[in-house]
Order: structure tokens, then C-alpha cells, then sequence
């Protein structure tokens, strides 16, 4: 029987009663897949701006994610979720820690928008196969406004009768 490696340890196989972690690893590794996103971009950038070969992307975003910045009459076109290529005709790309921004034309009227990585749910690169999703960060998006319930309001019944309470507790 072999010993692993120096520092490399047995590693538990994953199942339905794993316990819940404390570390945050699918936010971990969400942001580094979309660190990815920023150093292709900044290859690109780096490289003079002109993509190699038959490489373009398609680069689905969250329009009301924070940071977001494009014209209003796209916001209202697209109003949750737009997906912009970058091929033939694009410009001024620059690359940021935590955003990107680039001027695109739509239907020939030029337009600069502003992305922060964490807006972007999708990257595709369909020259090689290539594609990565990501789970939108719904605690990163603002909530839409919206007209007061009827039931929002100051409490009116102080000893609680109202009040039900609902255990869902875990499955096991």
C-alpha cells in the first residue's frame, strides 16, 4: 500500500448528509471562473485589441446588477439580461479588477457600456468550444421597486395572536 504524497491528504467522497460548509467555496470559485473572463479580456486588451483567429465572445450580463452602466434605451430593451458579442466591430476595450468596459454599435448607434464581472452570467468563446456559466449573484442585484402590500404596515396586533410560526427544519 502507498502513502500519499507530502502534504496531499485522503479525500472524503461527498454525500447527501455531508455537513453544511462554513467556508463559502461555490462564491470562491464563482469569482475565480470569472477571473478567468477578466485575464482573457485583458489578453485581448494586451494584444492590441484585435481577437486571434476566429475567437469572439458572447458575454451575458445582469442589466440591473450594481455597476452596471449602459444607455437607458438598452436598459429598457433589455431590462434583465443582455448578451453582447465581441467580434468584428468593438473599441476602447479596458480591463479593471472587478469590471470591463467597451463600446459596441446597436443598430449603428455607438454605445460604451461598463460590466463588472460579477454581473456576468455567461462567457462563451464559440470558436473553441468553449463556455463557463455562472449562478447570478442575487444578493448582488437591487431589488426592483414596488408598491407597499396591504398588509405592509405597523403592527396592529401587539399580543401576537396573528402571529404563525413554521419549523421546516433539515431533511437528515
Amino acid at each position: 500500500m502507498t502513502k500519499p504524497a507530502r502534504g496531499v491528504t485522503n479525500r472524503r467522497v461527498m454525500t447527501s448528509d455531508a455537513p453544511d460548509s462554513l467556508i463559502p467555496y461555490d462564491e470562491i470559485v464563482q469569482e475565480a471562473l470569472r477571473a478567468v473572463v477578466g485575464r482573457v479580456l485583458g489578453s485581448i486588451v494586451s494584444g492590441g485589441s484585435t481577437l486571434p483567429g476566429a475567437h469572439h465572445f458572447y458575454i451575458t450580463f445582469k442589466t440591473g446588477a450594481p455597476g452596471v452602466s449602459i444607455p437607458p434605451h438598452l436598459r429598457e430593451r433589455f431590462p434583465d439580461e443582455m448578451t453582447i458579442v465581441l467580434q468584428n466591430k468593438f473599441w476602447d476595450l479596458e480591463v479593471f479588477p472587478h469590471s470591463f468596459t467597451v463600446s459596441l454599435t446597436f443598430n449603428q448607434v455607438p454605445a460604451k457600456l461598463q460590466i463588472p464581472f460579477a454581473a456576468i452570467t455567461a462567457f462563451v468563446d464559440p470558436a473553441v468550444d468553449f463556455g463557463l456559466q455562472f449562478q447570478a449573484a442575487v444578493e448582488e442585484l437591487e431589488p426592483e421597486a414596488h408598491e407597499d402590500a396591504e398588509n405592509d404596515g405597523p403592527d396592529t396586533d401587539p399580543d401576537g395572536s396573528n402571529v404563525v410560526s413554521i419549523d421546516f427544519g433539515r431533511k437528515k
